[in-house]
């Protein structure tokens, strides 16, 4: 599904990205993590040609990022809340994302319905603008829009931040559910290192960049990390 070759960012002379080599399969789940200025929304960034990079090219289904679009359309992503368009409301941006896949208004209701638990009726029909929700809101909001099109690839930056337990509960499940019924292939960053550790099946440290570990996710997992957070 997607193919590092040689990735490079450098910024002012330090290099913040160096990934020489990196496979994901289709399929497959993958929590990255790593302390702050590890370099993770960088890389994100360069997948999904939103800053090009120094050096060595990312591949989708084999085809360079930089060079086709053809990865678009089957690859849902949510970084950071300037991917929403804050000015519309949440009904209208979720038209305005199905518009852009083809999907029929009754498309929509039916791929938010697994999503009504986490919105947990603070997100439909409130009568005002995605610019007035609360951070956490928008970020339930940026989540389900990124997997609306039911997409091969969900690519999610923090998805649990902002969020209170309950919601963070519920969004776990969900991106279990979307994993397991969907086949999706996931990439998620997140601090949280139990409940990306639960949605992954392979665990991959950033420091610095680079990529200093990648796991198989097992029962011994948490703790490893804990170790490796805390040595």
């Amino acid at each position: 599904m997607l193919t590092i070759n040689n990735l490079q960012k450098v910024y002012n002379g330090t290099t913040v990205v160096n990934v020489p080599a990196l496979n994901i399969a289709a399929g497959e789940s993958v929590g990255l993590v790593g302390n702050n200025g590890a370099g993770k929304t960088t890389l994100f960034r360069m997948i999904l040609d939103l800053i090009r990079p120094s050096k060595g090219e990312v591949l989708s289904m084999d085809a360079n990022v930089m060079q086709s679009d053809d990865w678009k359309v089957y690859t849902g992503s949510y970084l950071d809340e300037g991917f929403l368009i804050d000015y519309l409301t949440t009904e209208e941006y979720f038209k305005f994302i199905g518009d852009l896949h083809g999907l029929t208004d009754g498309d929509i209701t039916e791929r938010l319905l697994p999503f009504m638990d986490l919105f947990n009726d603070e997100i439909l029909n409130q009568r005002k603008y995605i610019r007035d929700y609360s951070k956490g809101n928008q970020k339930k909001i940026g989540v389900a829009a990124a997997a609306l099109s039911n997409p091969e690839l969900l690519i999610l930056d923090e998805p649990f931040a902002n969020l209170d337990p309950s919601s963070q509960i519920r969004l776990k499940n969900l991106l279990k559910n979307l994993r397991e019924n969907n086949g999706m292939t996931m990439l998620i960053s997140s601090h949280d290192l139990s409940h990306v550790i639960d949605v992954c099946e392979r665990i991959i440290i950033l420091e610095k960049g680079q990529v200093v570990q990648d796991m198989r996710t097992t029962e011994n997992t948490l703790r490893e990390l804990e170790t490796y957070f805390t040595v």
